[in-house]
Order: structure tokens, then C-alpha cells, then sequence
């Protein structure tokens, strides 16, 4: 399934000479990592006090769903490349996606059309369909990323919602939200279902070889 995730390598290669600055003046992977989740953490906390009075504080969504994937792409650069892999890290690399992507999505209650039920349950997917791909390596496959709607295409999702609702004084039209109860859901179920196949397609692939 085409993904925005397919896009990474190319958007890595233009983020290495940075990488390259910060691995040399110590920076580490855990470091990104934590520091991404603990601004997530305070943009959408922002958010749910801030928003509801002034609608365009969601223009900051775009910008930081951008600079996330950035610092996402970082972390893992300076794992891979420079020798910082961890147990730990892989930990918080995980963890901190799912906690990140639920406080970024959870101020999108106050906007109309959406509700809590809505946007919960693109949050509770979501954490399903990451848990589904953290699952491969216990049965001996790797890591799935297979899309439609993977974390990537929630950032973009999410990124253009915020600018949208920002521009839109916090209002944005009613069939807008089968987007967010019928489409999205529904992606993201196949998300996790291709996620399943994929890791279970390598197990038995391995098993033939």
C-alpha cells in the first residue's frame, strides 16, 4: 500500500548532513526522541486549553507535525549511523510515537465537527495499529510500516486538519467528519490488517526459503 513512509529515505538523505553536526557535538537518538515527545506533549496540551477560545493556535499543528518527522527521522539516523542503538531506545522510540500521536490528536475534540468519540477512536487504532507492527519482531519478522494511514499519513492528516481548522476560525464543514468516524477508522483497520499479513507473509516466507 503506497504510504508517506515510503518517502522517508529521501527525506533522511536531506536531513544527514545536520544529523552529522549533531552526532558530533553529542547529541543522541534518546535525546531526539524524548525531547519530541515532551513538546508534543505541550502542544497539545496547548491546544486543548488554548484552542477552544482561539482556533488558530491549530496553525501550530502543521508546523510541528513537520518538525516532528524531522526530529523522528534524526533519532533514527543517529541510532542506525552512529552506533547509539539501544534497548532503551527502542523503547522510547515506541512509546513516545503512541503518546506523542494521542496528545497531538486529542485537542481535535473541540473542533466542530468532531467529538470525543470521533477522535478517540482514531486514537485507539492508531495505538493498535502500532502496537500491530511492534509485534513483528517477537515472531521473528521485522518491524511493520505498512500503510494506508501509518504514522506518517496521520501526521499529514492531522497537519492539514489543524491548518484547515486554524484558518477556519475552529469550524470546519459537517461532511468533514465522516473523514474522521467512517474514512480514517477504516484505513486504519486495513492498517493494521496489512501490518498483521505482512509480518506473518515474512515468518512463512523465511520458513520456505
Amino acid at each position: 500500500m503506497v504510504s508517506i513512509y515510503q518517502l522517508k529515505p529521501a527525506f533522511q538523505g536531506l536531513l544527514r548532513p545536520l544529523v552529522r553536526r549533531l552526532a558530533a557535538i553529542g547529541i543522541t537518538a534518546n535525546a531526539v526522541t524524548v525531547l519530541a515527545m515532551i513538546v508534543s506533549i505541550l502542544v497539545g496540551g496547548w491546544l486543548c486549553i488554548a484552542g477552544r477560545d482561539e482556533p488558530a493556535w491549530y496553525l501550530l499543528v502543521p508546523l510541528w507535525m513537520f518538525l516532528r518527522m524531522a526530529l523522528n527521522a534524526v533519532d533514527g539516523m543517529l541510532a542506525r549511523e552512529f552506533g547509539q542503538k539501544t534497548p532503551l531506545g527502542a523503547y522510547l522510540n515506541e512509546l513516545s510515537d503512541v503518546v506523542s500521536d494521542a496528545a497531538l490528536y486529542l485537542p481535535f475534540i473541540w473542533v466542530a465537527p468532531f467529538g470525543w468519540q470521533t477522535v478517540c477512536l482514531v486514537i485507539g487504532l492508531s495505538v493498535v495499529s502500532e502496537m500491530a507492527g511492534t509485534i513483528g519482531p517477537m515472531i521473528g519478522a521485522p518491524r511493520q510500516y505498512d500503510g494506508p494511514m501509518g504514522k506518517s499519513d496521520r501526521a499529514f492528516l492531522f497537519g492539514v486538519l489543524g491548518l484547515w481548522a486554524g484558518l477556519a476560525d475552529g469550524k470546519l464543514p459537517d461532511w468533514v467528519f465522516w473523514i474522521m468516524a467512517a474514512f480514517v477508522p477504516l484505513c486504519i483497520l486495513l492498517n493494521i490488517f496489512n501490518r498483521i499479513r505482512s509480518g506473518l507473509a515474512a515468518i512463512s516466507s523465511r520458513n520456505y526459503s
